[in-house]
């Protein structure tokens, strides 16, 4: 039975007009998305303006030029260890491949330097440049970048040479890890969209506090009170 038709029925509304939003939320209204996936995308996109790290990353990694390393790197299978292998004859390395297993010896600086020139195209969605450099797709470098350094780095400690697999990690964070993730994202400026980034926080909060008052309303309406 209800105590407080008045304010159950409120609620009622409330809890209706809260569902309504909802499904506009999931409809593609917003240039083709929904809203999720909408703002999902802006804030990638804001986020990417602040992500670039490969300038600084540089200025550690011009450090190792000069250092020579032997890294025994144990890839997923025979196919990834002779895409890998090009990664680092490229940059003036030797590679060996035995089953899964690639053997580099090399100038570690030269290596990563290779490797932030790849993902620095990657970062600014320029795929072409790096999949016509080893002659397959862009995204599968980068995940092959990432794998082989990966190992590297598992490698490097093992040597206890724990400054090389320090940078190396720093590369696989900063730069690789970034470059993949953001690869076709557009950046975008935040004071560019400062209006809807202020609306979507202020949504987010008041539509919250809108679903917990028509519960709370319909809950007070129908009776129920929370006793101690």
């Amino acid at each position: 039975m209800i105590a407080h038709k008045k304010e159950f029925f409120g609620g009622v509304a409330l809890m209706g007009a809260f569902i309504a939003v909802l499904i506009a939320i999931f409809m593609p209204i917003f240039k083709g998305q929904n809203g999720l996936d909408y703002l999902d995308a802006l804030y990638n996109s804001i986020s990417k303006g602040s992500a670039y790290y490969i300038p600084k990353v540089k200025e550690e990694t011009d450090t190792f030029i000069g250092n020579n390393v032997t890294m025994a790197l144990k890839m997923a299978d025979e196919n990834q260890a002779q895409q890998a292998k090009s990664l680092f004859t490229q940059a003036g390395a030797t590679a060996e491949i035995s089953g899964a297993q690639l053997t580099v010896s090399g100038d570690l600086g030269n290596i990563l330097a290779n490797c932030l020139t790849d993902s620095d195209s990657m970062y600014n969605n320029d795929g072409t440049t790096v999949s016509n450099k080893y002659g397959y797709n862009e995204k599968q470098v980068l995940y092959n970048w990432h794998k082989a350094l990966m190992a590297a780095d598992k490698n490097l400690k093992k040597q206890k040479l724990f400054k090389e697999a320090k940078v190396v990690a720093l590369v696989i964070k900063k730069v690789v890890e970034t470059s993949y993730n953001y690869y076709k994202i557009e950046p975008q400026k935040i004071t560019d969209k400062m209006g809807i980034v202020i609306f979507s926080l202020v949504f987010y909060v008041g539509y919250t506090l809108w679903y917990g008052f028509a519960i709370l309303f319909m809950f007070e309406g129908w009776g129920l009170k929370l006793e101690h």
